[in-house]
Formats: structure tokens, sequence, C-alpha cells
């Protein structure tokens, strides 16, 4: 116990403090990683789930094949935007488009829908549109500045 410094949790006077803090920053990118990356996943897990959580399973089996395949597409987005932000990003404009055609969907992929669904795709698809614009304007604000 002879070489117990008093400000043991300071690491300011560290020589690698500086090179740290940088390394810190460019990893997490200025970015609220929670704040767009978890909402996204949970989205596409509820899109995937959400045929047997409305009860148009058995009336709708195309739809709900269909849900299914773009829950996982926006639920791999989403891993992918956490995983690899500064390259992922891009596809924000995919995922805005996943959501304009999950509006449609019901009409095009369904027989003869019931309001259930119709509801349900009309909501899941505005909230990827919303959410695929907040990533968007994310990978904007973080872009480097030329």
């Amino acid at each position: 116990m002879a070489n117990v410094h008093p400000t043991r949790g300071d690491i300011t006077s560290h020589p690698d403090a500086l090179e740290m803090r940088d390394r810190y920053a460019r990893v997490l990118g200025g970015r609220d990683v929670a704040l767009v990356d978890g909402p996204v996943f949970l989205l596409g897990l509820y899109c995937a789930v959400s045929p047997w959580v409305v009860h148009y399973s058995t009336s709708q089996p195309a739809l709900t094949t269909h849900n299914l395949i773009i829950g996982i597409a926006i639920g791999l987005l989403a891993l992918g935007f956490t995983r690899a932000p500064e390259r992922m990003y891009g596809l924000s404009w995919a995922m805005c488009a996943l959501g304009a055609w999950m509006i449609v969907a019901p009409w095009i992929v369904g027989a003869n829908p019931d309001a259930g669904a119709v509801w349900n795709n009309i909501i899941i698809g505005a909230l990827a549109v919303i959410l695929a614009l907040v990533c968007a304007g994310t990978a904007a604000k973080s872009a480097p500045k030329p």
C-alpha cells in the first residue's frame, strides 16, 4: 500500500488519454445509438410477429409471409445501423422505401384484407418512414464536412 495515489480515478494525466478520447469519439460517431437503432429493431421485430399479434395470420397467409420477411429485413437493417453506422446509414433511404411499401402492401399482397391488417401495415409503414428519415438526418449530421 505504499504506492497509493490520492487521485486514483483521474486519468487526465495518462499519456494515452487524448488518443483514447479521440478513438471513443470516432467509434461513437457523435450519434445517439439508442435513439435510432433500438426503435428500428423493435419495429422490425413487431412487423415480423404482427400477423400473429393482430390475428390475421390464417386469413392472409401471403401478407403473413410478407410481413415476416419485411420485418426481418428491417431488423437486419437496424443491426447494420448499430454495427457499421458509417456504411449502413446510406441504406436509411431503403428503409424509407420499405415503409412506403408496407403502407400499400395490404392491397397488393393481401387478398381482401380486413381493417386490422390494413391499419397494422399503415402504422408500421408510417413509423418505418419516420425512423428512416431520422436515420438519414443522423447520417447527414454526422457525415464528415468537406
